[in-house]
């Protein structure tokens, strides 16, 4: 029994490998390929699927080309990754965006770089006439994407008095409001806004750019201070026709009476004028002179980058030049 079904296994294989031979046997197209698999069907969005490639880097190696025995084909990576909180672009890295760029910028260029003196050299930033709101920038950061230096504005005040230490308060900017950020030490001792009265600063101390002249005239005040009897000084008058706006009366003048020389102290300086008209609807002035206290200049002639960061190191305006 189990000779025959040996037999019957040997014919089975002798009957298939006769119909092989009939076939074409070895020389049959698809005895010389291989294995073959269906291409994957095409998904939804009509291309075939792809996993990403790992790219270059990863482990922070050098990695050689294909095809390069020697090395020379290799590419240098980093282990460091650039900070979450930066972008690069224009030559220099950049923080994010800030919510004051809608508001606020920057006049894109910088009076007197790298000026002998830095009260000189200053950059003028405002806040747009249609903003709806106030904007503080003490804190804020004025850089360098240059040289990386970097100062932050300072404190300031409203209404400053002349002999007096002034309290300091955050400098807060209207809108339609602007600052000049000057690079050096304050003529006066501190950042300021500009008033009615501040050019009377200008005769004892020298301003860049300089201080607007309008204070009230000579001749208005005196008219104002003598009422009804204001003809009757003629002298004071004559005297008083030759100051210019925002001129300190300094000479002493024998024929000037005992009320003129009392008027012409109390009144036509800085302090008396303040005294005298800070509650005028127009005694503000829309401009602030924020002083960063250097000794050297901020900004460079050429090749510059300034960069305006909020109390956050968001990115408020730049430029280059």
């Amino acid at each position: 029994m189990e000779m025959h079904d040996a037999w019957f296994f040997i014919g089975i294989f002798v009957f298939i490998f006769l119909i092989w031979i009939a076939t074409g046997g070895p020389l049959h197209p698809l005895a010389f390929t291989g294995p073959r698999l269906a291409e994957p069907q095409e998904l939804g969005g009509g291309t075939y699927l792809q996993f990403p490639r790992a790219a270059f880097g990863v482990g922070g190696t050098n990695i050689s080309l294909p095809g390069s025995s020697s090395g020379g084909g290799s590419v240098q990576t980093s282990t460091e990754a650039p900070p979450i909180s930066s972008y690069s672009g224009g030559g220099g890295s950049f923080s994010p965006p800030s919510a004051y760029g809608n508001i606020v910028s920057m006049s894109h260029y910088v009076s007197n770089a790298s000026s002998s003196d830095p009260k000189s050299e200053y950059v003028e930033i405002s806040v747009a006439q249609n903003a709806s709101q106030s904007v503080k920038i003490t804190g804020w950061t004025l850089e360098s994407g240059a040289t990386y230096n970097a100062e932050l504005i300072p404190k300031g005040t409203r209404v400053p008095t002349s002999g007096v230490v002034n309290a300091m308060e955050d400098i807060v900017l209207e809108p339609g409001d602007r600052a000049l950020i000057i690079s050096g030490e304050s003529p006066v001792g501190a950042s300021f806004r500009e008033n009615k009265c501040i050019g009377y600063f200008g005769t004892f101390q020298k301003f860049y750019p300089s201080l607007p002249q309008n204070c009230p005239s000579a001749s208005n005040e005196l008219s104002s201070f003598y009422g009804t009897p204001y003809i009757h000084d003629p002298s004071c008058i004559d005297y008083v026709d030759t100051l210019s706006r925002c001129q300190v009366a300094l000479t002493q003048t024998s024929n000037l009476s005992d009320t003129c020389q009392s008027f012409l102290e109390t009144h036509l300086n800085y302090n008396g004028c303040v005294n005298t008209h800070r509650n005028d609807s127009d005694f503000n002035g829309t401009t602030w002179r924020i002083y960063l206290g250097r000794t050297d200049p901020l900004w460079r002639t050429r090749h510059e980058i300034v960069k305006l960061l909020d109390d956050r190191g968001k990115t408020v305006d730049t430029f280059s030049y």
